[in-house]
């Protein structure tokens, strides 16, 4: 063991009259202890919201949209644009949509509800929400004879009053014409599934049936208003897009998940960083603990530092000695928070325990998810903190002129 950090070691511990010291160092030790422990678990969170929102979004939508630039009747000649894209590199699936607020009534309550046009086989390619469904399944929206399916979230199957094999009414707001003039179009589908995604936007507003069924509820041809696609990897969203539109031509736009969703996710990294900057502050406050403990271990030590300096010990060492004492506080404190913290976020994410209302947070419960970076990010700030709190005590310890202590001793 160097002389610095032996001697630093000693003057940490108590002994008689430097109890009072060696508390405010443990108090210290308390405080950056504190702050690593809330920013790893400050930082957890937003990572699980981003992380958790991110997997909802992916596994319900699909990775680029191609629809139309300007609204109008919709786009016709669809089959022609997935024949021209089945070759395409990096594309998995594809899958024509058909998108319309519509009107759902049930037995007990009516709703307005995002309804969703699909061709159910090139759908569960494009997406997983419907792979796996609560109740029901997929092949019943195809029917050869009576009503047309539907599926339903779970949220908005009970607040209407629908259950598995119960009737709804879809009612297009836009209306039908007739030579009498408009009239409500009304149309009635069994439900055949029930969804349940997690994500509180969907299971309480979503609503799927088959192509054909949605194209003769809104009193339409065989159109459709997007094309879903299904890449080898997400990442490549925003470059596809691009190709998909420059192939597609004018009429179409291209929108890639990231892009579409790009304001959420840049308010939770504008909230992530204005979180750690703020719990930061505790840190700082850590950091002038270790900097009163470290001043008044300098006034309580000038005698045995005047007696080093007399022995032959460099200014230097002296100024490592207080430095060292800094350095270890804070590393015993960074690494208490960092265990601690890491601990915290693990019990919580795995049993759950900070439940939410997922009608007005769109999740059930506050995931946590931590990263190694994070981690390592907070301890470099925490020890370099710690580091530069203790370039003034330790200067003013080398500075000691061992005849002036030692004068009246």
């Amino acid at each position: 063991m160097a002389f610095e950090t032996f001697v630093a070691r000693r003057y940490l511990r108590a002994k008689r009259k430097h109890r009072f010291v060696s508390a405010v160092a443990a108090i210290s030790v308390v405080g950056v202890a504190t702050g690593v422990m809330a920013l790893i678990v400050a930082m957890a969170i937003n990572n699980g919201v981003q992380q958790e929102m991110r997997n909802q979004l992916l596994g319900t939508t699909s990775h680029v949209y191609l629809l139309e630039k300007q609204r109008g009747f919709g786009i016709e000649d669809w089959q022609s644009y997935l024949e021209r894209f089945r070759n395409l590199e990096h594309v998995e699936a594809m899958a024509p949509a058909l998108f319309a607020q519509v009107m759902i009534s049930g037995a007990i309550n009516g709703r307005g509800a995002v309804l969703k046009g699909v061709d159910p086989q090139a759908e569960v390619r494009v997406s997983d929400l419907l792979r796996d469904l609560k109740e029901g399944s997929v092949e019943g929206l195809e029917r050869p004879d009576g009503l047309p399916g539907i599926i339903l979230g779970d949220r908005m199957a009970q607040e209407i009053g629908a259950r598995l094999n119960s009737v709804v009414k879809v009612i297009n707001p836009q209306g039908e014409m007739t030579p009498f003039g408009p009239v409500s179009g009304e149309k009635r589908f069994q439900v055949t599934g029930i969804f349940h995604t997690g994500f509180y936007d969907y299971d309480s507003t979503w609503a799927f049936a088959a192509l054909k069924s949605v194209q003769g509820a809104l009193s339409l041809g065989d159109v459709i208003n997007a094309i879903e696609f299904r890449l080898d990897n997400l990442d490549l969203a925003d470059e596809m897009a691009v190709k998909l539109e420059e192939l597609s031509g004018p009429e179409l736009d291209a929108m890639s998940w990231k892009e579409r969703n790009r304001p959420l996710f840049n308010a939770l990294q504008i909230e992530k960083f204005v979180t750690a900057f703020i719990i930061g502050l505790i840190m700082l406050v850590a950091a002038l603990n270790i900097l009163i403990a470290l001043v008044m271990m300098v006034m309580e030590k000038n005698k045995d530092v005047a007696i080093l300096i007399s022995l032959g010990a460099r200014r230097a060492q002296i100024r490592k000695i207080f430095m060292w004492q800094g350095l270890l506080i804070g590393a015993t404190g960074t690494t208490l928070g960092l265990v601690v913290g890491h601990a915290l976020c693990w019990l919580c994410d795995r049993y759950r325990l900070v439940p939410l209302e997922a009608a007005v947070y769109g999740l059930s419960y506050v995931p946590f998810a931590p990263r190694v970076w994070d981690g390592v990010a907070v301890a470099i700030a925490a020890m370099g903190i710690s580091y530069l709190i203790t370039i003034y005590p330790s200067n003013a310890a080398s500075r000691v002129v061992p005849v002036e202590v030692l004068r009246y001793e």
